[in-house]
């Protein structure tokens, strides 16, 4: 499990100087690929590889509130890995409080550049050695 730490904006905060609940959605995004990073495989090394990982689907559960300058641990683990999809799991937890604010999970597959979905394993062996390491960690 990787931690990634984000402090919220105040732009991201709605009327009632609450975080929007979009801004959960863009922070998993920015957890993940601090988390590919970490791993060695940024998204842009897989994108000059030929390969994209579209998000297929997501959940959110929205557990506190958070506003402005809150610091948030974003825990953020390769979950499942099939070698064509891949899930992550997301814990945010505020720094100061220790509460836990949002938990989420997102699944992706993984398509060349034409759209049409590859087996990671075949097309890029290293990248699926090291997600499988990350799944049996």
């Amino acid at each position: 499990m990787e931690k990634y730490f984000r402090k919220v904006k105040y732009y991201e905060t709605d009327k009632m100087g609450i975080t929007h609940h979009s801004n959960y959605i863009r922070w998993m995004e920015e957890a993940r690929m601090d988390f590919l990073n970490k791993i060695g495989y940024g998204m842009k090394r897989l994108e000059e590889s030929g390969v994209t990982s579209p998000v297929v689907s997501l959940s959110a559960q929205y557990k506190h509130t958070t506003t402005f300058d809150d610091e948030l641990v974003i825990e953020t683990k390769a979950e499942a890995y099939t070698g064509a999809r891949l899930t992550f799991g997301y814990i945010m937890t505020n720094s100061q409080t220790g509460a836990v604010v949002f938990e989420g999970k997102s699944s992706h597959c993984f398509i060349d550049e034409k759209g049409v979905p590859i087996a990671v394993k075949r097309r890029f062996p290293e990248f699926d050695a090291a997600l499988k390491n990350e799944i049996f960690k």
